[in-house]
């Protein structure tokens, strides 16, 4: 095992990471820019390096800033986190050529997964169900003009290389084909640096459901269930459960054995979340993350699982510590993102944190790096909290996370807590009707 991992992240994420370091005795070093030089995690860290100024460029992604900071302090491990370099496979690559273990999958898996195309062609080659469109990019609007007129439409332009909702575009007839393409191509460009794209049917009123697997060096691989985060906005996750309430146990474990199955075909290795859209009881995957997700507390929740841990032990050249027939999902989990941000508005917020109470009591868990008197930076993402409830039913468990949100006191900064009690208190949510175009919708609505 590991005597020492360097956390190349910052915020609530490092913070989980050090904590589960911690329980397992290893020792840690917190990288920073100078703007987290109060961070909770820079201060629990048992040695902390200041990696350059607050730009992210010139700091947390700054691969040799962070090699150097590893290097100098002895590191043998790199745990990435999510977002920043998680998913950077010439960083992975860099990480195991200087002799340190990166806390992910293997960078052949990284790339391969980073691009969309190539992960579908991979998917489809293992039996993964897809949604109908192009078998990889489009080479001239005139395939594009092909390919839609077989499938229908609406059909969606997506960036090869996308996430975050930049580089897609819908196109409801074929006259609004040509411009959707040359736009998507053009924000990809600019997004990611690559204007490769494909074309897909687009599904006009599903969920976003995930599955979440971890494997280890020698073929095992586990899923831990579903997570539905059909709740978003701008493409962006707002508050995700598991299970997902709509989901029959035939169907969870069709989708999960054919998920672990093209894993294992795949020889992969460490934690990673396939996405899939849902409608109309069909799975259509659109992606996989070769990372730890935001979201995972919900399947440590129901799986009674510590993700970090095993992701931890497995690059470290242990096999899992549980096989599938150990995995019992039970209950309910419930997450709710709290950001920095206007409710209404979601503009950025800002600023000092003047006060500060967290909820607690039987089956919550706040994961948060806040603390009375920090500084919340304007530089980086406006997360600043996840509260996540556990019950054994979701009933119950919609209940928890009404009365923690009550609890929950920060002030000095705008949040989103009177948006996620909003949500919590409509009728079609707690009867689990919704769509990945439902919140946008409930906001407008709200607006009015």
């Amino acid at each position: 095992m590991f005597s020492k991992i360097l956390i190349a992240n910052r915020g609530e994420i490092a913070l989980r990471i050090l904590r589960a370091c911690r329980e397992m005795g290893i020792r840690t070093v917190a990288v920073h820019s100078t703007a987290d030089a109060d961070a909770m995690h820079v201060r629990l860290a048992d040695e902390s390096v200041c990696i350059g100024p607050p730009s992210l460029t010139e700091s947390y992604l700054n691969k040799a800033a962070i090699l150097s900071a590893a290097t100098i302090t002895g590191a043998e491990a790199i745990h990435p986190g999510y977002g920043f370099l998680s998913e950077n496979a010439s960083f992975a690559e860099l990480v195991e050529e200087h002799g340190i273990s990166f806390i992910g999958p293997n960078p052949e898996h990284i790339r391969m997964m980073g691009d969309k195309i190539q992960a579908k062609i991979t998917m489809k080659q293992f039996n993964v169900p897809l949604v109908p469109g192009s078998d990889g990019a489009l080479q001239d609007i005139a395939t594009a003009y092909k390919i839609a007129d077989e499938i229908g439409y609406p059909v969606l332009i997506k960036a090869a290389a996308g996430g975050g909702g930049r580089g897609m575009k819908v196109a409801y007839s074929k006259d609004e084909l040509e411009e959707a393409w040359k736009v998507a191509r053009t924000e990809a460009q600019m997004a990611f640096g690559n204007d490769e794209v494909y074309l897909e049917k687009y599904l006009d009123n599903p969920r976003h459901i995930e599955l979440q697997i971890i494997g280890d060096s020698y073929g095992n691989v586990v899923h831990l269930g579903e997570r539905d985060c059909s709740l978003q906005r701008r493409h962006q996750k707002v508050l995700e459960e598991a299970l997902s309430p709509v989901l029959t146990d035939e169907q969870r474990q069709k989708i999960s054995s054919i998920v672990t199955n093209a894993m294992k075909n795949l020889k992969y290795r460490n934690a990673g979340t396939l996405e899939f859209l849902y409608q109309d009881g069909h799975f259509c995957f659109i992606e996989m993350n070769t990372r730890l997700q935001v979201e995972h507390p919900v399947s440590e929740y129901v799986s009674n699982i510590d993700l970090v841990r095993e992701q931890i032990c497995v690059a470290a050249g242990e096999k899992l510590s549980f096989i599938q027939n150990d995995i019992h999902l039970r209950g309910h989990s419930i997450e709710c993102r709290i950001n920095a941000e206007d409710p209404v508005t979601f503009a950025p917020s800002p600023g000092t944190i003047k006060m500060f109470h967290p909820p607690g009591g039987l089956g919550v868990r706040l994961d948060s790096a806040l603390y009375q008197g920090y500084k919340i930076p304007p530089y980086y993402d406006s997360l600043i909290a996840k509260l996540i409830v556990y019950a054994p039913t979701r009933t119950e468990a919609i209940a928890r996370m009404k009365r923690a949100l009550e609890e929950f006191v920060i002030s000095g900064v705008n949040t989103t807590i009177p948006l996620h009690q909003a949500i919590l208190n409509d009728e079609e949510f707690q009867r689990g009707e919704y769509t990945i175009h439902w919140l946008e919708n409930f906001i407008a609505k709200n607006q009015q």
